[in-house]
């Protein structure tokens, strides 16, 4: 287990990409800027912390493409099953960081990063079972073309841009834990031999 635990850089990769999302919602919680909409008259308002679970998907993906080859063919554990454990304890620690701070600064914002971060890390994983080079790319693409096409009309998400919605939206949430979920045994369920 050791060796696991190096190859997929959890001190030197996870651990700081951790610190840094907590860091960016505890301080630019409130932060926003005014995006041109595609689709509605209105501009966008788009909040930092729709962009800040980019920070955990990304150091997620790095993490999970390190591998040592030999020592996962010949594990008595299953390198699958220490992901998934790694996978859910670190967007459980963003979700925790996520409440506390929204909790504190009375942020709505600053609490829909820990359910954006499971919705994102979903779609990653996903688009790994797919292709492994697309892994980083889908959650910074889905952010993207929320951030400019998401919007109905000025403030108002459309019901698929689950990222936009407030942190008490009871269908955003429950899609969020089904793509969590899929990417969750869609990671366990695909074999990579390279």
């Amino acid at each position: 287990m050791i060796w696991w635990f190096k190859a997929r850089l959890v001190l030197p990769v996870l651990l700081p990409g951790t610190a840094v999302f907590t860091l960016v919602v505890a301080v630019a919680h409130d932060r926003a800027i005014e995006l041109p909409g595609m689709l509605s008259a209105g501009g966008n308002r788009v909040f930092l912390v729709q962009i800040v679970p980019l920070v955990i998907t990304s150091v997620l993906a790095h993490s999970l493409a390190q591998r040592l080859v030999e020592a996962e063919v010949v594990a008595t554990r299953d390198p699958r099953r220490l992901d998934a454990f790694l996978v859910v304890a670190c967007v459980l620690t963003a979700a925790a960081a996520s409440l506390a701070i929204g909790a504190v600064s009375a942020s709505d914002e600053a609490t829909m990063a820990g359910r954006n971060t499971a919705f994102l890390t979903g779609i990653m994983l996903l688009a790994q079972a797919a292709h492994p080079k697309a892994a980083t790319v889908a959650p910074v693409g889905w952010v993207f073309v929320v951030m400019f096409l998401g919007h109905a009309d000025y403030h108002r998400p459309w019901p698929w841009a689950v990222t936009l919605h407030p942190p008490a939206d009871v269908p955003a949430l429950v899609l969020c834990s089904i793509v969590f979920l899929g990417g969750l045994v869609a990671q366990a369920r695909v074999r990579r031999l390279v």
